[in-house]
């Protein structure tokens, strides 16, 4: 599956093999094992090695990745070689401020970076790290972020707006993947599916998860709905070059190519 395909994005702590082995059974595109945040210092050289264990075994297919820690951190030289020589299809990593970051994992990890931008030089920087060599995809680390900005807890996204439709800018003017941050609270669907719909609306890709119950509702929001696929492929059908009429709309070239855009990305992830 190309990256940018990828709807639901699933944070596993590559500590935890019960929550390794259960991201095999459930229906998200990616899975990223992680040995930043999620894992604590003395359990490192471990979450390192079960990570690449995991990833010999392989996803059934879903896309894996691997978060390492930064430059500066004991652990950042030895991951940057282990994922080198590992199954991983992307390295991510955090805390993203310069193209030059990028460049030095992509140089020494020889796999695709997906970079995090989690602070204010990030952010400004986004339009040089999505076109730095070797960088694939950008993620949004809204909860630094947010701290960053000073934006106080228990605020909505508006103090981000701007963040947020920067990165995707810089994402879409280095034509590569862009997915929106994680989202905190694991009891609250509909809060859930509603910041998936405002990011589905801005143009992220798809969204990073923390909880396997959160996969369902970015699948639904960021996969193509079951009448929007019709249409694209009724529309794909009737077109027949130039500017013309449809469905009381008119449509051209722009158009077409939308919708079997929109036709291949369903079909990738099997809808």
């Amino acid at each position: 599956m190309l990256l940018r395909y990828a709807r639901s994005l699933l944070f596993l702590p590559a500590s935890n093999a019960r929550a390794i082995a259960k991201a095999r059974t459930l229906p998200c595109d990616m899975v990223i094992l992680d040995l930043e945040d999620a894992v604590a210092d003395d359990a490192k050289e471990a979450a390192r090695a079960g990570a690449v264990e995991a990833l010999a075994q392989g996803f059934g297919g879903r896309i894996a990745a691997v978060r390492i820690n930064v430059a500066g951190t004991p652990w950042h030289g030895v991951e940057m070689v282990t994922i080198k020589a590992s199954a991983a299809d992307y390295v991510v990593l955090p805390k993203v401020e310069s193209a030059r970051q990028v460049k030095d994992v992509f140089s020494v990890c020889q796999k695709p970076v997906i970079a995090m931008i989690e602070s204010a030089r990030g952010v400004l920087a986004a339009v040089e790290i999505a076109a730095s060599e070797g960088c694939a995809g950008l993620f949004m680390g809204n909860n630094d972020l947010r701290k960053d900005l000073g934006i106080p807890a228990g605020a909505g996204r508006e103090g981000l707006a701007v963040a947020l439709q920067s990165v995707v800018l810089a994402a879409r003017a280095a034509d590569i993947a862009v997915f929106d941050g994680v989202f905190n609270r694991l009891d609250d669907p509909a809060a859930l599916e509603a910041e998936c719909a405002a990011g589905h609306a801005l143009g992220f890709d798809g969204k990073t998860l923390i909880h396997p119950g959160q996969v369902l509702v970015a699948n639904a929001i960021y996969g193509p709905n079951a009448q929007a696929l019709a249409d694209a492929r009724r529309l794909i059908e009737a077109a027949t070059g130039g500017a013309e009429r449809f469905d009381g709309r008119m449509i051209e070239t722009m158009h077409v190519e939308e919708a079997r855009a929109l036709v291949a990305r369903a079909e990738a992830v099997g809808q």
